[in-house]
């Protein structure tokens, strides 16, 4: 996934929404998922649910840039590649879409069946966003350091000039203090603590993950 921040679907809930064309109906199911096995479990659910219907297609995106989708009998093109631009569109990952089309007697052509599946996931997004079902994810690292009991104070308030927020407090010999930034405000905490320790990296900076913030 390109850039520091996306958006995704909260897990455990659905979106839906739903176009109409010429009698056909343009089912669009979305959910979280954060893997190719969670996308595949999803798409097979919806094939189960909607078993009757004429095309269940599906696309799916991950936040390591990971994304692909099928027209599942449709035209080549018509249905997976306009459900996949319009996630992409709305700056979305970790998400999971499938469109599902009952056949309402009329054929559409390329132009009208690229038109719905895209209208369909437009319409499950904004549904999204109307309900509130919509979070963001923030490239964060968390920075653990160990400091005596009197450098508490200091360490606190260092986390709040430099825009992060501690995470985790462990109190024993000396306290262990982890805290968040987002990617990138870190190295003015690291750099500051450093300065305060006169040269002594009390540091222990994370891989960067994205998280909410």
């Amino acid at each position: 996934m390109q850039g520091e921040s996306y958006r995704t679907l909260a897990p455990s809930v659905e979106a839906v929404g739903e176009y109409t064309e010429k009698r056909s109906r343009f089912i669009a199911q979305l959910v979280h998922a954060e893997s190719e096995r969670e996308a595949q479990a999803f798409v097979d659910e919806v094939r189960v649910r909607h078993r009757d219907a004429r095309h269940n297609v599906p696309a799916w995106i991950l936040d390591d840039g990971r994304e692909r989708c099928s027209d599942d009998g449709e035209p080549s093109h018509t249905g997976g590649m306009p459900t996949l631009g319009a996630l992409q569109a709305a700056g979305l990952a970790n998400v999971c879409c499938v469109v599902t089309r009952y056949f309402g007697g009329v054929l559409l052509g390329p132009g009208g069946l690229k038109r719905a599946y895209e209208a369909a996931t437009k319409e499950a997004v904004r549904m999204a966003e109307r309900d509130g079902l919509l979070v963001e994810m923030t490239l964060v690292t968390n920075v653990t350091c160990v400091v005596p009991y009197a450098a508490y104070g200091k360490v606190e308030h260092l986390v709040r000039t430099c825009d992060g927020k501690i995470t985790d407090t462990i109190f024993g010999e000396d306290v262990q203090v982890t805290s968040a930034f987002r990617s990138g405000s870190e190295r003015a905490f690291v750099d500051a603590m450093r300065e305060a320790a006169a040269g002594e990296d009390l540091c222990l900076v994370k891989e960067p993950r994205f998280s909410q913030f």
